[in-house]
């Protein structure tokens, strides 16, 4: 019995302890105003919680309902953090009974030296299926973001 205890003991020492810690990024200027947040979970692939991202797009062009996008969790299409790399694709489509329409944001940064920091850029694409046009419209804006992940 003793035996047990010990062995359940020293398996339950033997767990790895795993932290977590934030990860926020913001573009700001030009075009847009691009705001991340979330929580990260270190180890098992870094997962993210508490997601919480927004875009404001100044192009009065863009339709006034996809102008400003808020995005969560589900809107994350794909998330990569791996040392020198920090990448994400945030993808929301227009809500309502309007013709199809989304906001598509693409992070690429890298490392810059500073501890936590990342520099990048981001590229931004509307589309909009309302108007005369049947292919609808797309429209594509750029920038710089800043990232700092701890």
């Amino acid at each position: 019995m003793r035996f047990i205890l010990c062995a359940g003991l020293l398996m339950a020492g033997a767990v790895p302890a795993f932290a977590s810690g934030g990860l926020s990024c913001e573009a700001e200027g030009g075009s847009a105003k691009i705001t991340v947040e979330s929580g990260v979970t270190r180890g098992m692939g870094s997962p993210v919680f508490n997601f919480r991202g927004s875009a404001v797009i100044l192009d009065t062009s863009v339709a006034e309902d996809l102008r400003t996008t808020e995005f969560t969790g589900e809107h994350l299409a794909q998330y990569w953090l791996d040392g020198e790399d920090l990448r994400l694709v945030l993808y929301r489509e227009r809500q309502g009974d309007k013709p199809h329409g989304y906001v598509e944001i693409t992070v690429v940064t890298k490392a810059d030296g500073e501890e936590g920091g990342y520099a990048g850029t981001y590229e931004l694409t509307v589309f909009d299926g309302t108007g005369d046009d049947p292919e609808g419209k797309t429209v594509r804006l750029d920038g710089k973001i800043g990232c700092f992940v701890e």
